[in-house]
């Protein structure tokens, strides 16, 4: 696992000192399925939040949120920065975890296309012999594409995944035409859209395109942590989702060319700074002003996650235990 350096988030923010402090408490850490993806900023910001708290957090990154997931599960971390579909995933297998901040409604993700296979891949009908590409196998791109192949009559068994991760690895597997299409975030998807290597054939960095694609608004980037680990931590935990409070609530007050000044050059390496500002701008609206999980999101992921899981399906899940807004609430009223 690569460590986020605290040097490396010098990030002159700007900000008060809260009043309350934790008292030595113990490190806690958290994995972010990919540290340089748009949609999980707020991790990046929070980091010196936390440290004016005087909470003692380590915040690491794997390039897949499954692979972060399985780290929480084994007892290496405390928490993770991913989706909320694994809340649901891991209910379904008797692993009680809970999201504890959303950060977005939308998914930011995009489904690509090839330049090679842009003329016989038009729809996801067209995903039918092809080889696509996800993070990780279990992934929330994994879900989503499951999701929409089979929302075109499409099995499991009619096309292929292939686990690529972002950035880089997934641009080569494309060049490469190792995958015909594939699931990515930001920046990810600007590299290859800009320089004409793909084009967008599902848009879920807006409302309007998360909407039209999955039928509804979709819950997605959060903090999640184990259920048992935050009931024994009540004050870590809500000093925790302090800092993303106020993380988001810097993304709402300050604009793309700020932050991106205040990031250090290795979360857009590979990109054009202006490309990478302009991604970022058309995504800041889309992240939540205060944390709190909509109000029909989670029985939306529900209906996702029980059309392509058969595990989830059979479950009688307990959308109740998988978020609660108690400590964004708190934090709403410092």
């Amino acid at each position: 696992m690569r460590r986020l350096a605290t040097a490396a988030v010098g990030i002159s923010l700007g900000m008060c000192l809260f009043a309350s402090r934790v008292d030595a408490s113990e490190r806690v850490t958290i994995m972010v399925g990919g540290i340089d993806k748009i949609i999980y900023l707020p991790a990046v910001l929070a980091k010196r939040y936390f440290e004016k708290q005087g909470l003692d957090v380590d915040v690491v990154t794997e390039s897949a949120g499954v692979n972060a997931e399985d780290e929480m599960i084994a007892g290496g971390v405390q928490g993770v920065v991913g989706f909320y579909d694994h809340t649901i995933d891991l209910q379904a297998k008797g692993i009680e975890v809970e999201s504890l901040v959303q950060f977005s409604d939308v998914p930011g993700e995009v489904m690509l296309v090839s330049k090679n296979a842009a003329a016989t891949i038009t729809s996801p009908a067209d995903f039918k012999g092809q080889a696509l590409g996800v993070t990780s196998l279990g992934s929330s791109t994994d879900f989503l594409t499951e999701y929409l192949a089979s929302q075109a009559g499409l099995d499991h068994d009619d096309y292929r995944l292939k686990a690529v991760d972002a950035g880089t690895t997934f641009i080569n597997a494309m060049r490469e035409n190792r995958i015909a299409a594939g699931m990515t975030t930001e920046p990810t998807a600007s590299r290859l859209i800009s320089s004409a290597e793909a084009r967008v054939l599902i848009d879920m960095r807006t409302a309007d395109g998360t909407r039209s694609a999955l039928g509804a608004l979709y819950p997605t980037s959060c903090l999640y942590m184990p259920s048992s680990w935050v009931n024994a931590h009540r004050r870590e935990a809500a000093l925790l989702v302090r800092g993303f409070v106020m993380a988001l609530r810097y993304l709402h007050t300050h604009s793309a060319e700020q932050i991106v000044a205040m990031l250090p050059r290795s979360y857009y390496a590979g990109i054009d700074k202006a490309l990478y500002v302009k991604a970022l701008k058309a995504y800041l609206p889309w992240f939540s002003a205060d944390g709190t999980m909509p109000a029909d999101g989670p029985k939306t992921v529900l209906r996702v996650m029980s059309t392509i899981r058969p595990q989830v399906k059979k479950a009688n899940i307990d959308l109740k235990k998988t978020y609660t807004d108690m400590f964004v609430n708190e934090a709403a009223k410092q």
